[in-house]
């Protein structure tokens, strides 16, 4: 994964006042830290922060005025409720080479074996752990002629090289279930007689 290049500059005010004048001029305030560095307080461009965060635990290069250059990943990242535009941001800095621990997109491929069985998915995510500048974006899972009763877990996912689990290989990820005959009801048991 590459780095994504975004501007910042360090913010000096802070309140809602200050943080609503950040987001008129088409910023997004945010707060760097990690490493044991004291927490830096920062104004993000608005427009290429929200084209990145489209990409899952997105690589982030913050050249901050004045102030450097810091490697980080978002790490929380607040919305507003109605609108859906980004109201915070919280990065975690992290160095080359640094193994991080996120959460990453389990994405499934093919069909199921004929029969009308059903795929239940039981975590949309699974935490890994991997190298800051290699993170993935996604595991793939064939479940291709699956049958019910099958499962797949977690230790069975196939992780890109240099990405370990970062959570129990027992835990079930996917499931295939048969359907379920439904009980006929009472009024359609009248009609029929």
């Amino acid at each position: 994964m590459s780095e994504v290049k975004l501007s910042a500059e360090v913010r000096t005010s802070f309140g809602k006042g200050s943080a609503r004048q950040a987001r008129i001029a088409g910023k997004v305030p945010g707060v760097i830290y990690g490493h044991g560095t004291a927490p830096q307080h920062v104004d993000v461009e608005g427009h290429g922060l929200l084209l990145a965060l489209r990409t899952p635990n997105v690589l982030l290069s913050l050249d901050i005025a004045g102030a450097g250059t810091e490697l980080v990943i978002p790490k929380a990242v607040q919305r507003h409720p109605l609108k859906r535009s980004i109201s915070h941001v919280d990065f975690l800095i992290v160095k080359k080479g640094e193994k991080v621990t996120v959460d990453v997109a389990i994405v499934t491929e093919g069909e199921l074996a004929v029969g009308g069985n059903m795929l239940e998915t039981l975590q949309n995510t699974i935490s890994v752990e991997a190298e800051a500048t290699h993170i993935p974006t996604e595991v793939t899972v064939s479940i291709a002629g699956l049958q019910a009763g099958d499962t797949i877990h977690a230790k069975d996912l196939v992780l890109p090289k240099g990405t370990t689990l970062a959570v129990d290989g027992d835990i079930a990820v996917l499931q295939v279930v048969a359907p379920q005959a439904e009980e006929p009801t009472a009024e359609a048991e009248g009609t029929e007689a």
